[in-house]
């Protein structure tokens, strides 16, 4: 709908000197677009309501717009149905895979960095969540023409590496299977013993150092679990360009270098424990102490020191967005109070909230979670299941694209500040509000186009196609560009996924009502065109939020 979209905004233009925004009303049977006169008041020195009064008698109805209706402050405009029909089904049926895409990020560059698990153990759906909304939104912003470099920050020299450092010390060869369990046992024996405590941290201090086995030792476990992570993230599609350590920031001039920047902006001290402090004051960050600590005490650099430096990295490279936990809000804002301090453009980030079981938050340490990889079992499992009483035997690739969209769209259709209540039952159900549900609208109408049993039309009388729900259907897949173009400012993939689940549950509310095979001649044509359409648009969505489509289900 840019188009109409476009031409409305050129009409106000005309008559308005200020920047236009449209709205989209609550309700279709007050029109398409609306635009709200409140902002004008204050120029005109008029009531809203005699605003859009007077601006109705000054514009008029023409080849895209029915009807323009006066509704309060508000000015709606009705488009013309038949121009919309037109332009929007053969956009569809000639653009195809590229329906939806566009050139808003022609030339412009970015570094999307996400995932960043601690390298300590096999992962669970809820850290799963960063990957997965990641992953989406590298999709959805280069299908919007821009160019998306992914990276993996692999935090390969915290605490919980260390620990994991002594704990596969007594093992040989320690398998990614096996670290979760060494990790738990050895965080139980940290928690119970401060001299297991003190061994974590002079491990880390000689780290820093440069101790040569102690760096071995730290990359062979982190070599391990990085492995293993990305080969389980893999399979559900998700893929990194580059990979940075953390470790790179200890043994480099450049931690030195922010330091010396930082003492430049004259809010650098050393506190009474003799720590590197910035004081953060004037930034409204919402802490009765706004400083941020930067090394400990014995000279050694914090993960805030080394993060400040990646960022400056990023940064000079192009623009920066990071997905981060909304746990780590508050640290993100102190990070970018630095970036400010130095004169630089502060990171762009994606916080989501968790993902919670029924009985509370998942944790690795304490061992209540669900693994990523065995959820993707199971829900394998439940498809492969599922397709074998249907039909009596098992796609494998079949059961795959379903269990692991089911997995996806679980997570994505929540909106990223919302806390998801994981729930494997409800997860895996094939009817609601899920993938299986959509997988299956897209498989519904490549029945119908094979039931069909001759050459699709090239073309057909789309003014036959004037039914409430045909009209429906139309402007629900003329949406897509304007909400992807939404998706991508926003960066939030739930906009998609929501999206992709209304417009199969509108198609099977058409579906059930018209039998498109059995009408006559001219509207069957129509009526095949609009499904087609309909197919290919649910086949880009759902492509942007990485999930397969299949033609039977």
């Amino acid at each position: 709908m840019n188009k109409f979209k476009e031409h409305i905004i050129n009409l106000l233009k005309k008559e308005v000197n200020q920047e236009i925004e449209l709205e989209i009303p609550p309700n279709p049977e007050m029109g398409d677009y609306a635009f709200p006169c409140f902002p004008l008041a204050k120029t005109y020195k008029k009531n809203p309501n005699d605003i859009a009064s007077d601006l109705s008698k000054k514009l008029k109805k023409d080849r895209f717009i029915d009807e323009i209706r006066v509704i309060g402050p508000y000015l709606n405009f009705f488009i013309n149905k038949n121009a919309l029909t037109e332009e929007t089904l053969k956009k569809i049926l000639k653009e195809k895979e590229k329906y939806g895409s566009s050139n808003i990020g022609k030339n412009k560059k970015i570094i999307l960095e996400h995932t960043s698990i601690n390298p300590n153990a096999s992962p669970h759906v809820g850290r799963a969540r960063n990957a997965l909304i990641g992953d989406c939104l590298a999709r959805i912003l280069r299908f919007q023409g821009y160019k998306v470099e992914v990276h993996y920050y692999v935090n390969d020299i915290g605490k919980q590496i260390a620990m994991l450092v002594l704990g596969t010390r007594k093992k040989k060869d320690a398998a990614f299977e096996s670290l979760l369990k060494i990790y738990q046992g050895i965080s139980r024996e940290v928690e119970s013993n401060p001299e297991k405590e003190k061994e974590v941290l002079d491990t880390l201090n000689k780290l820093e150092k440069g101790d040569k086995k102690i760096k071995s030792e730290f990359k062979k476990v982190v070599d391990i679990a990085v492995k293993g992570q990305v080969k389980i993230l893999s399979e559900l599609g998700i893929k990194y360009d580059v990979f940075d350590y953390e470790s790179s920031y200890l043994w480099s001039k450049k931690t030195n270098e922010v330091l010396e920047l930082l003492k430049k902006t004259g809010k650098f001290y050393f506190d009474k424990d003799d720590r590197v402090v910035l004081d953060q004051k004037g930034f409204e960050l919402g802490m009765k102490m706004p400083v941020l600590v930067l090394t400990r005490s014995d000279g050694t650099s914090l993960y805030s020191l080394r993060d400040i430096a990646y960022a400056l990295d990023m940064g000079k490279k192009r623009e920066n967005i990071v997905v981060l936990g909304e746990d780590q809000k508050l640290y993100n804002e102190q990070i970018n109070a630095a970036l400010l301090m130095l004169e630089k453009k502060p990171r762009k980030a994606v916080h989501y909230s968790f993902v919670l079981l029924e009985e509370g938050k998942m944790s690795t340490r304490k061992g209540n979670l669900v693994l990523l990889e065995d959820f993707m079992q199971e829900a394998v499992k439940k498809s492969s299941d599922e397709l074998k009483q249907r039909y009596k035997k098992i796609d494998q690739k079949a059961a795959n694209a379903i269990g692991h969209g089911a997995l996806k769209y679980s997570i994505l259709k929540v909106s990223p500040e919302k806390n998801v209540i994981f729930n494997w039952q409800q997860a895996l159900s094939f009817e609601g509000e899920t993938a299986p549900y959509i997988q299956y609208a897209y498989a519904r109408i490549s029945s119908i186009i094979k039931k069909h049993r001759r050459q699709m039309p090239k073309k057909a009388d789309f003014s036959l196609l004037v039914k409430k729900e045909e009209t429906g259907l139309i402007k629900k897949t003329a949406m897509f560009p304007d909400l992807l173009e939404r998706a991508a400012k926003e960066l939030r993939p739930n906009i998609i996924a929501n999206y992709a689940y209304e417009l199969a549950k509108q198609f099977n509310e058409f579906y059930h009502i018209h039998n498109i095979l059995k009408e006559e001649k001219g509207v069957r044509e129509a009526r095949l065109l609009l499904a087609e359409s309909v197919r290919q648009t649910l086949k880009n969505s759902l492509n942007l939020l990485g999930i397969g489509v299949l033609e039977k289900m």
